[in-house]
């Protein structure tokens, strides 16, 4: 059986062996949410190992029927192209999955939006990624957890952080990481000029406890605060927010939507042991960079995405130069386009 491309059969069973010998361990149980996540990659993976096998016998089932179709025959021949482009599209989409094969692919995700420069245009901008993440959430049955909000001056919001969840998460969000750019005619200008806007998204895996991340308490800065929040039920409104900043590396977490300042403070302390994991993963993936002679890019940081609504419409990716005319759709949540084209570059 040949596969091909980037699927290992092997070591997919041998992780397979792994998981299912883990999961007969009598403690297995003793971390309910540790074993829901064992499980939910077991099957992840026995699925990918059946798609694959059942695409290769579809595959070969065409090739037999194409022998067999006579040349002047349009209707199976129309009917065979049209389940040739299905089967093509499944491939594509099952050779993504395979690509998210990295240690924290398949973990939670913790996405940032925050406003450039620009005032109320920067703060609408973030707000439609948000709403855009928000849509791409629900087509991928991804759960969200708003952390903390703040709101525009106007409208919009200044920034926002969300916990999304959901297995795969950071494997597909983390190719949004960057500077996303929006050019458009502004709602806000009543001369109906054409502005420019910015916005930051920052894209962490959310990390288990069972990865040690020393942090000492000295380096810690805690402030605790009102919550901005509206009130109700849902938002406890004492001083029950906080905000920790790491102060060697300037990080700053802010948690404010949980019930009390313990769960607030744990929430953000989680945050914060990610983000300084992500910043040691990459310490090490520049170092690895450096000793093959590979040069840095040096457009970090530089925007990886410009969507365009006028004076034409379209929305292009500068990493892979992948492009969408119909803005609409991918404000809608429509990425894996985008997010599939920057998967295939990398592990090229």
């Amino acid at each position: 059986m040949n596969y091909g491309g980037h699927f290992d059969p092997e070591n997919k069973q041998k992780h397979i062996k792994e998981l299912e010998e883990e999961i007969t361990n009598p403690n297995f149980w003793n971390d309910k949410k540790h074993s829901e996540q064992v499980i939910s990659i077991l099957n992840s993976e026995k699925k990918v190992l059946e798609d694959v096998k059942n695409l290769l016998n579809e595959t070969n089932d065409y090739l037999e029927m194409a022998k067999s179709i006579e040349p002047n025959d349009e209707e199976s021949l129309k009917w065979l192209e049209n389940e040739s482009k299905t089967l093509s599209q499944r491939v594509d989409e099952l050779e993504t999955l395979i690509l998210l094969n990295d240690d924290y692919d398949k973990n939670d995700a913790v996405l940032e939006i925050h406003s450039g420069a620009g005032g109320t245009e920067a703060c609408d901008w973030a707000n439609m990624l948000y709403r855009m993440y928000t849509r791409y959430a629900e087509k991928k049955k991804y759960k969200l957890e708003v952390i903390d909000q703040q709101p525009g001056l106007e409208a919009g919001i200044k920034s926002i952080t969300v916990i999304v969840k959901g297995l795969y998460a950071y494997g597909y969000l983390k190719n949004e990481k960057g500077i996303h750019r929006l050019v458009r005619i502004s709602p806000f200008d009543s001369g109906a000029r054409r502005h420019t806007s910015f916005a930051s998204v920052s894209v962490t895996p959310v990390i288990d406890d069972k990865v040690k991340i020393d942090i000492n308490e000295k380096d810690l800065k805690i402030d605790v605060f009102h919550s901005s929040g509206a009130g109700g039920q849902s938002v406890n409104t004492t001083d029950s927010a906080v905000r920790i900043t790491h102060l060697p590396t300037g990080i700053v977490v802010t948690c404010q939507n949980e019930r009390s300042q313990v769960q607030n403070k744990a929430k953000a302390m989680q945050i914060l042991k990610s983000k300084l994991y992500e910043i040691e993963l990459e310490n090490k993936r520049n170092e690895l960079k450096e000793l093959k002679g590979e040069q840095r890019d040096i457009n970090f940081g530089s925007q990886i995405r410009s969507y365009i609504m006028h004076p034409y419409s379209l929305v292009k990716d500068h990493r892979t130069n992948c492009e969408e005319t119909n803005v609409t759709k991918v404000m809608d949540g429509d990425l894996d386009k985008f997010i599939n084209a920057n998967l295939r570059r990398n592990a090229g």
